[in-house]
């Protein structure tokens, strides 16, 4: 057990070359070090699925109060103000999950389907122009969650660009620098000023968008503050645009790393739910979420003090042999029924967002597998984001396979 900055374990959660493949390091962790400490950067690690799974579960011990990210655009007492009710713990996380909840309804996730539907198809199409020359991000999987969550949200598709490219800098960060950039900061400061706006013209003139629905949200009189519903969308724009693109890249990648499992869900796109959990499973977007000890917390023969930051290593936990039959294979036929993944969180602080992560990425699939037979990949070109929390690509240079007679 580490409970030091051990030289053979060097766990440094911004280092480009854990971004590129962080799951060797994952394997040493969980067999050397499941209780890990890093004394420079100032942070314990749980990297084992059972640690996580009851991390996620203990919010008494492990509080949400001061965020879920080592960012320093994420964390801190303010955490709240950008990451909603992540960054809270019970009463006031209860408090605004139920009211963000009855605007965030089951029904207005479903009622969504035939604008994602319509949103694919037109991406679609554009990538049938240029079928040898694209980026899978850019093309599509970078776009279409962005105007999926801004349809949701009411913002018009002239602004949807210009969103997309200020949370892009809310997450990025260059190479050895651990700070929020100054870049990332002007971009939080525009959003901030951006959504003050929309919620004064929501208010003025109300729509049947999810912006209208959290100003109108009320329970025993109890209602969202404009700076209650800001953090909202921030999550919304940061973590559903963000997570869902990377999900979208990560199961067309890893597709193309397999052809004997891509050729499952083109034979048979019922397959398309499996090839979606699989690669939530072996490569999830959300690679970790950070907790703060409330007490001191005894674990593998160490102590966390009460105070400090524990990483919860949900990418490691999804590939512990002990809860999952051959972790590194990328297998679509896994046996049921599965453990227990912690790719959207757990408990108290399951992502309320997975239902509509989930639709997303199956309905973007099927139009997909619908217009393509088959699909290529440039790995020459292949270009990582690189963020603490998000694991995923920037860049997918893709040429498709286009099926004939059209893909109606």
């Amino acid at each position: 057990m580490s409970t030091a900055i051990d030289d053979a374990i060097a766990f440094d959660p911004w280092a480009y070359e854990f971004h590129e493949d962080p799951y060797p390091l994952y394997e040493r962790l969980r067999e050397e070090a499941p209780l890990y400490r890093n004394d420079e950067l100032g942070f314990w690690a749980l990297s084992r699925h059972e640690d996580v799974i009851e991390g996620f579960r203990d919010f008494e011990r492990l509080s949400s109060s001061h965020g879920v990210s080592l960012d320093p655009a994420a964390s801190g007492p303010n955490a709240h103000r950008t990451m909603s009710f992540l960054a809270l713990d019970p009463p006031m996380h209860g408090r605004m999950r139920g009211l963000v909840s009855k605007g965030f309804t089951p029904r207005r996730v479903a009622e969504q389907e035939p604008h994602i539907r319509d949103l694919a198809r037109r991406y679609v199409e554009r990538m049938r122009d240029t079928p040898d020359d694209l980026d899978f991000i850019s093309d599509f999987a970078g776009r279409m969650p962005m105007d999926v969550i801004s349809e949701l949200m009411g913002v018009p598709e002239s602004d949807r660009e210009e969103l997309r490219r200020l949370s892009d800098l809310l997450v990025h960060r260059e190479e050895g620098i651990r700070d929020v950039p100054p870049e990332g900061a002007a971009a939080a400061l525009d959003l901030v000023v951006y959504y003050s706006d929309m919620l004064a013209q929501r208010r003025a003139r109300p729509t049947d968008d999810l912006t209208s629905a959290l100003l109108a949200v009320e329970i025993d009189g109890d209602r969202l503050t404009d700076e209650e519903i800001i953090g909202v969308l921030f999550l919304l724009v940061v973590a559903g645009n963000e997570t869902t693109t990377k999900l979208l890249a990560n199961a067309w990648y890893w597709a193309w790393r397999f052809p004997d499992q891509r050729a499952k869900p083109f034979a048979d796109p019922a397959r398309i739910p499996q090839w979606i959990e699989e690669t939530l499973r072996f490569d999830t977007s959300s690679q970790m979420l950070a907790r703060t000890a409330t007490v001191d917390i005894p674990a593998h023969g160490g102590t966390i003090p009460a105070g400090d930051r524990v990483l919860l290593l949900v990418g490691s936990a999804n590939r512990d042999p002990r809860a999952f039959t051959a972790p590194d294979v990328y297998d679509l036929d896994r046996p049921e029924p599965l453990p227990q993944l912690a790719s959207f969180g757990f408990g108290r602080h399951y992502c309320m967002g997975a239902s509509l992560a989930r639709l997303e990425a199956r309905v973007a699939l099927e139009e997909l597998l619908s217009a393509f037979s088959d699909y290529d990949i440039d790995p020459d070109g292949l270009e990582r984001v690189h963020s603490v929390n998000v694991r995923g690509f920037s860049k997918v240079p893709t040429s498709v396979t286009l099926r004939s007679g059209g893909n109606r």
